[in-house]
């Protein structure tokens, strides 16, 4: 049997043009600061947090962006509309029903394209290492071999995450399993990926998780893992919004 390869950087991949960013959760662990605006309008070093996703999008080349809105949606999108410069801006509306992450993708599916799709929560807050981390992911792309590709980061590196990780990873990046209960994983998703759309099918009606699109992809071993070479942070509650502008401020 041959052997599997490792995943190169191709630098004549190019970054995809178009991003779903996942903002319509109801940000449960935020409050009380959720109580009048959604999460990702929660500021974190004097800038909210889906401000900060947009840099990253614009730095890395995306050009087109199709946001869920649910929770607050109203608010959301006037900062969409007023605030976000730069970038085409495609609203998926979840009103109606919150669909998850998985559902969310499957809502917007008709407005993200059949070309490999860019996918960020919109609160997230990562740091660049020498490479930019969209970039380096996109680069790592590999559609022969790929329906998910993560960008994870390791355990001991989540900062302010309260998890004990999700993923292992073989000695080609590919994700061979998730964390066993009770047990640690060494790799924690950042909530930034690269997907093929064509798994975005076969799904149920109503809300339902992105695990049923990755969980397809580890079981046909196209499933891969990318590491962070910059910060991380999971700015989940209230409380880890200063320790985040602390490790921010200690540069």
């Amino acid at each position: 049997m041959a052997k599997a390869r490792a995943i190169r950087p191709n630098p004549a991949v190019a970054v995809p043009k178009t991003a779903m960013v996942m903002a319509a959760g109801l940000g449960k662990r935020m409050r009380p600061l959720t109580a009048t605006r959604p999460k990702p309008l929660v500021e974190v070093a004097g800038k909210p947090l889906i401000d900060h996703v947009f840099d990253r999008l614009r730095a890395a080349g995306v050009e087109r962006a199709v946001v869920n809105v649910h929770y607050l949606a109203d608010v959301l999108e006037a900062h969409l509309a007023h605030r976000v410069k730069g970038i085409e801006v495609v609203v998926s509306d979840e009103r109606a029903q919150l669909l998850e992450t998985g559902g969310g993708l499957a809502h917007a599916r008709d407005l993200l394209g059949d070309a490999p799709i860019l996918c960020v929560n919109s609160d997230n807050l990562w740091i660049d290492g020498p490479v930019d981390a969209i970039v380096q992911l996109a680069q790592m792309w590999d559609a022969d071999r790929m329906d998910a590709l993560l960008l994870v980061v390791p355990l001991a590196q989540a900062h302010g995450h309260p998890g004990r990780g999700d993923f292992h990873l073989d000695a080609e990046g590919r994700i061979v399993r998730r964390r066993a209960p009770g047990r640690l994983a060494p790799f924690v998703y950042t909530g930034v990926q690269i997907l093929n759309p064509a798994i975005i099918r076969d799904y149920p009606d109503g809300p339902f998780s992105t695990n049923l699109f990755w969980n397809r992809a580890i079981a046909a071993g196209r499933a891969y893992g990318v590491t962070h070479e910059g910060l991380w942070f999971d700015v989940g509650s209230p409380a880890s919004i200063g320790m985040t502008e602390a490790l921010l401020a200690d540069g």
